[in-house]
């Protein structure tokens, strides 16, 4: 029997996360058990013949770190063992993954759809720069399937779409959506930032690509900003995404590749107990006499709860909490916090909170806030590595001075 070489181990039958501490490895010659950081910019070739090789550009040899590094593919590889993919690109931000998995594959005459309820970079992306190109944008409400059936009866080139969503965790089919999509000619990339690939996996009910701000629950300490983009269909990704990305530039850089890298490594310890934090915030807001409405996918009452429990294997992290006034108690429940911190930022081992009215979707028109949902009593909350007990008491103490 042939022994096992741990320079390079076999993830093979391995369960998910196990993959997340050992997918993707490529240790050096000096056999480090911690993964290396490749902080370079270019390689070096032994002669001109090699370098002239090396310009077949067939991953057999690293060029230049804007098109691939070894420790930007340790993090790529790792994700794509994880969640299933066949390929990825890791960029500098969120945003970044989404301008690149939605402009890589749209042309002048093409038709994008997607939800009103989104984050409003991604709806800016979709909406500005398709005015701008000559791409067809349609916008439906993300919760009814009537809409999406008479938006998808024409040929449509992309659908995108967040589920949950930011801020509003409206919740989409991704299963009847997606086939829907195909049906159009759609390849539907999903932004999964809020669910995170622990606790949701779109390749399974009919996704093309996954989009992920790794700077969100992967990293989760708040260190770096980081994006990817993954797809199930490997040339794709090599034919349509990666030639766009190589060339636009939006490459992630070593450094922070190695700490999302690391921050893969305990992603589902720290989204289970998240998840499992926010579960207990929610039932305790939900009968709060200060609060209006509390949404949680994990909890009865989220308007879509059946359809979370057939795609989602936890409520995640993130809540709405629509409170009783208006901006004017929002802001003083806020100010009144001692250990939740106030920041846009969320999937931190940090509990965040902020109001989105006049924080991330300042910039909508009072119409596009009231379609989203977005109103002045709405506060966003994105649970972290506390004792649940004390985010608790932190909001109970806040909401008692309104």
């Amino acid at each position: 029997m042939a022994r096992t070489d741990h320079r390079n181990p076999n993830v093979a039958g391995l369960r998910p996360r196990s993959r997340l501490v050992h997918g993707g490895v490529r240790r050096s010659s000096f056999d480090e058990t911690c993964e290396a950081l490749y902080q370079t910019s270019g390689f070096v070739y032994g002669s001109a013949e090699e370098a002239e090789s090396a310009f077949v550009n067939d991953g057999s040899r690293h060029v230049y770190s804007r098109f691939r590094n070894p420790t930007t593919a340790m993090f790529e590889d790792r994700l794509c063992e994880y969640e299933g993919a066949a390929w990825a690109y890791a960029t500098t931000s969120g945003m970044a993954a989404v301008h690149g998995a939605l402009w890589s594959n749209l042309r002048t005459g093409d038709r994008i759809v997607a939800p009103r309820s989104l984050f409003i970079s991604c709806y800016w992306v979709i909406k500005e720069l398709s005015a701008r190109f000559g791409v067809e944008a349609v916008f439906v409400d993300g919760t009814d399937l009537s809409q999406w059936e008479e938006a998808l009866a024409k040929p449509t080139k992309v659908v995108f779409l967040e589920t949950p969503s930011n801020p509003g965790l409206e919740v989409v089919d991704l299963r009847a959506v997606s086939a829907l999509a195909h049906k159009a000619g759609a390849k539907v990339v999903v932004d999964n930032a809020f669910a995170t690939p622990v606790l949701q996996r779109p390749f399974e009910m009919g996704a093309d690509v996954v989009i992920y701000s790794a700077t969100k629950h992967i990293d989760g300490q708040g260190r770096c900003l980081g994006g990817i983009i993954l797809t199930s269909d490997k040339q794709y990704g090599s034919d349509v995404i990666h030639p766009y990305l190589r060339h636009t530039g939006p490459t992630i850089s070593p450094f922070n590749a190695w700490l999302l890298l690391k921050g893969l490594e305990t992603l589902e310890l720290r989204v289970s107990a998240q998840s499992a934090a926010a579960l207990t915030v929610a039932e305790f807001l939900e009968g709060h006499a200060k609060v209006e409405r509390v949404l949680y996918p994990g909890l009865a009452s989220h308007p879509q709860h059946d359809l979370c429990r057939s795609q989602m294997t936890g409520g995640g992290t993130m809540l709405s909490i629509f409170l009783k006034g208006g901006k004017e108690e929002a802001f003083r429940a806020l100010n009144d916090l001692r250990m939740v911190m106030i920041s846009n930022n969320l999937g931190d081992s940090k509990s965040l909170i902020t109001h989105p009215d006049t924080t991330t979707h300042s910039k909508l028109t009072v119409e596009e806030k009231a379609a989203a949902n977005i109103r002045p009593n709405l506060l966003r909350l994105s649970v972290g590595l506390e004792d649940a007990q004390d985010i608790v008491e932190d909001l109970d103490r806040a909401l008692a001075s309104l």
